[in-house]
Parts: structure tokens; sequence; C-alpha cells
């Protein structure tokens, strides 16, 4: 049916606009401003507006020229109902004081907030006067509205941006062709909720500024840096117009998103690196083809923890530019010392791409903080630094000789694994013998009672991909350092023999006459069969 405030003066049809009707619970619900406890009669000469409710916040107020979307019921004074746009299911869409709308009508809306309540009662002569409207409104009728404001917006509109929240540091911002992750709440101005990603608990991944986005969002994200959030306001020629989308959004909607952003990187982007902390001596850096020992805390541009080799109390360990981790970190652990720490920012193309894994959403810009424990190469054999040799060093050890000595065992990150002078006892080997690793025997060579060194000691050449559990991590370089004490040549006499006859299972037992965990030369001398 044709309501009269939407006829164009006088005896003409009106349009519609679509609403849900909760929004009537909207206005209810709310505390409204105190009214005037009396007021004066109303004489009939002019327009009266009764604030029913008044929003709290009223950042803009209706002006002539404005585009105006509302509800209405339509009454006479009896009570009697001739109209209504919640009966219709769509708001009445209308530009104000351009003639479009009854005379009273244009004057009571002027002034009005989004979700204002007005009780609006118009005499005939700013109504339908003496003529009416045919069937629907007697002459020299008077009108009751009850109006509730839901859009407003002018043609001269632009977005509009208030960032209620700016991080202290934003590295970057928003560019045309960047592509971006952000979470979003979408209402219109009355605050109508008609999407959410957070509903969805998925990002709204995009690029910027290439037609990707209604024109208004694209202007809006524009400048943001990640975790900035902003409160986008845009007029609908902005956004979806007279048409609206079809579904959620009626046409002629102003549109409002609340946004956080989450990410941001461009496709030319390579991976950006951060020096955190480089060690003072840095003798050696990795290389294409070094195999690397290092710890990380993974998270996303926004701070996110997706990953830890910390929490799992180990390090990560692989090849470095032969393909063995994403691209991005191939590229990343080249140059690297021991010991240093590192951030590695990589975009998600060089990362794992649009498709993501496991808590790694799809094109996420990855942040790795990284500590190199230690790296080695597998064509590298010990490394061996003289550290003192007495002048008197004539005597070299060699293979078959017996040899005593201390020595201090760790990580190259400095880590102690095990130390001879702890323990309160050298360690005694038969030099070449296998008594020790390999790398122990190399390091062992030469040597003169007395001298100490520094015997560094590859994986391949120590205790391999395994290591020695709880003792010595899987592909470890390892540290020792040494000084010979005692040095006799060739084997001692009575080191090694042969028992006549048969061995006794407890034959270790026997031979250690003191019961102090060792078979001393004597004790096996008195035990012996040669």
């Amino acid at each position: 049916m044709a309501g009269p405030a939407a006829v164009p003066r006088r005896g003409v049809g009106c349009g519609a606009l679509l609403l849900l009707p909760a929004l009537l619970v909207s206005w209810a619900a709310c505390q409204a401003p105190p009214v005037p406890a009396a007021e004066p009669p109303w004489d009939g000469s002019d327009v009266h507006v009764e604030r029913r409710f008044v929003p709290e916040r009223c950042p803009r107020a209706v002006r002539r020229g404005d585009f105006v979307r509302y509800h209405y019921l339509g009454s006479f004074p009896d009570g009697t109902r001739f109209d209504s746009s919640y009966d219709r299911g769509s708001t009445f869409n209308v530009f104000v004081g351009k003639g479009q709308l009854i005379a009273g009508m244009d004057k009571a809306l002027v002034g009005m907030c989004v979700n204002e309540r007005r009780f609006v009662k118009i005499p005939p002569k700013l109504a339908y006067g003496s003529e009416g409207v045919s069937g629907v409104i007697p002459p020299n009728a008077v009108l009751h509205f009850d109006v509730l404001l839901i859009d407003l917006w002018n043609s001269e509109d632009e977005v509009q941006v208030e960032t209620y929240f700016k991080p202290e540091k934003c590295a970057r911002r928003v560019q045309v062709s960047d592509f971006v992750r952000y979470h979003y709440n979408g209402t219109f101005l009355d605050g109508t909720l008609f999407d959410s990603s957070h509903n969805r608990m998925r990002t709204y991944d995009t690029y910027v500024g290439i037609g990707w986005l209604i024109p208004g969002m694209d202007q809006g994200l524009l400048g943001m840096c990640v975790g900035e959030k902003r409160i986008i306001t845009i007029p609908p020629f902005l956004a979806y117009g007279e048409e609206g989308d079809g579904k959620e959004i009626p046409g002629q909607a102003s549109l409002v998103f609340d946004v956080v952003l989450l990410d941001l990187h461009n496709p030319k982007d390579g991976i950006t690196i951060e020096n955190q902390l480089v060690p003072e001596s840095c003798e050696r850096r990795t290389q294409t083809g070094d195999f690397i020992r290092y710890h990380y805390n993974g998270t996303l541009l926004d701070g996110t923890l997706f990953d830890s080799s910390y929490s799992r109390n180990r390090t990560y360990d692989t090849y470095v530019g032969k393909g063995y981790v994403i691209a991005g970190m191939d590229e990343g652990l080249l140059g690297v010392c021991t010991g240093e720490r590192r951030r590695i920012i990589i975009p998600p193309h060089l990362g794992y791409g649009e498709e993501g894994r496991g808590k790694i959403p799809g094109s996420a810009v990855l942040v790795f903080d990284i500590h190199v424990a230690d790296f080695h190469n597998p064509s590298d054999s010990v490394s061996i630094t003289v550290n003192y040799k007495p002048s008197n060093c004539s005597l070299l050890s060699k293979k078959g000789d017996y040899l005593k000595y201390h020595y201090n065992a760790s990580l190259l990150d400095g880590t102690l694994l095990v130390s001879t002078h702890s323990l309160g006892k050298t360690y005694n080997i038969v030099l070449g013998s296998g008594q020790v690793v390999i790398g122990m025997d190399m390091g062992l060579q030469d040597m003169c009672v007395g001298e100490r060194r520094t015997v560094v000691i590859p994986p391949h050449l120590g205790y391999g991909e395994n290591g020695v559990e709880g003792e010595v991590p899987g592909s470890a370089v390892l540290v020792f350092d040494i000084e010979l004490l005692e040095l006799v040549s060739g084997l001692p006499e009575g080191y090694m023999f042969v028992w006549n006859g048969e061995v006794s299972p407890n034959l270790f037992e026997e031979i250690d006459q003191n019961h102090d965990g060792e078979v001393l030369l004597e004790e096996a001398e008195d035990s012996r069969s040669c």
C-alpha cells in the first residue's frame, strides 16, 4: 500500500527499503534521555516533534540535501494505522529537503541522528491538505508518524577512517598492490551486523587498490600498519550502491567496517633479515651445503606463535641451501655465525604459499627468530688449535701410545657436556685403538706431555646423527679442551694380555681387587696369564 510519508507532495505512490524488524528492539532496549514532564498543548499550526530516544553518540545529524533511510509507523490521531514501512519489510529511502516528501516530513527529519526515534505530528497544511489521498488519507487529516532513522549520507561524502589503536612500531604501511589479511565486523550505520570474518574464524585475504574490493574499502585500508585497528565508514556510492549486494546489504546502505590488520606483504617482496645479535668473534659463516643446528620461534606477523623448537627441547637440524626447508629459510640461514640471533621475515611466496600448512594460514607472512647452535660441512675435518706447548717437546704421541689426559667437552655454543676435572680422574686410552671417536684419535696425535690444545670435531667424526642419548645431541659439533698429562710409548707392559682357559663370568670383579670400578695395571698383572 502507498504510504503518505513517501508521497512527493500529494497523491503519488511511495517506495520502500528493506530493514530487519529486530531494529525496533534496539531503540527500545536503550536508555533514552529524559523527556520533559509536561509540554504545552499543540496548536496544530506547525510540525510537532517529540524526541523519544536520542543516542548518546551522534557524530552527524540530518541536513537538507542528505539521503536518509528510515522506518516509520503512520497513524491518525485516534491511533488508526494507515501505513507502515515495517509491514513492507523495507525502509523508506529518500533525499531530505528536495521536495520528495510532504513538507512536514521534510521538516521533521532535519536534525535527526542515526538510531534516533521521533514521534511527529503534522498538520494538514504540511501534509495532504484539504484534498487528502483517495481511499487512504481523508481531507484535512492530521498525521502522526513514529520514525526511526537507520541511515544517513550525502553525495559529497568520502570514506571516513577512524584509527582507535595503532602499534608503537610500524615498519611498513599498506600501499596499492599489497596483499593483506585482516579481520572485520561489518555493520550498517545503525550498528546492525551484516557480516563478520570473526564468526567464520577466517581472515579476509585480498589485494588492495586493484579492484578486488569495493572502492571505499580499497581506500580505507591504505596506510594501515599490522596490528592497527580502524573504523572505516563507507557511503553507498563507494560500496554497493542503489542495488545493494542482493543478499544482506540493501540498496543505498552506508557500511561500517571495524578492521584489524593481521598481515601485509607485496608479491615483489624478498625476505627481510634483522640481525639481533652477532657474536664479536665469527671465524666462519654458513654457506650452501653446510649442515646447521638452530633453535627458533616461528610466529605470524601479528605475533601469533605457530611453532617453536624450544618447546620440543631440540634444535632443528638441516642442510642449508639444498631445499630441505622453505625457500625463504634456505636464504635466511646463509651467512650466519655460530651463536648468532637473527630475525628472518619470509613472505608467503617464499614460505607456505596460498595454502599454508597446519597452524599456518594461507598467504601468511612468517617471522622466525633463530639462534644458531652450530654448523659444519660434511667435508670438514678435525680442527686443532694449540693453546700451549712446552719448550721441551721432543716426544710426540702416536698410534699405539698409552695416554692420560684431562679434557673439558662442550658444544660449539659453549654448553658444557662433561669434564674429567669434575670427575676427579684422567681419561686413559691407547691412541688409535678405537677407544674414542675418530676425531679424538686424530686430535690427540703428535702431542707432547704438558701440551694444551682445543680440538673441534665435526659430527661425522664424532657421534654422528644420533649423538648419545641424554648426553650429546645428534649432529653436534664437539669442542674438546685437552691437556696431555702422561705418555707411554707403545703399550705399557701388561696392558694387553690373553686369558688362557675359561673366562669367568665375573672376570672384571675378580681382577678389580680393591673394588674401585677400575682395573689397575698391578691388578691385571696379578691375575694375568700370558
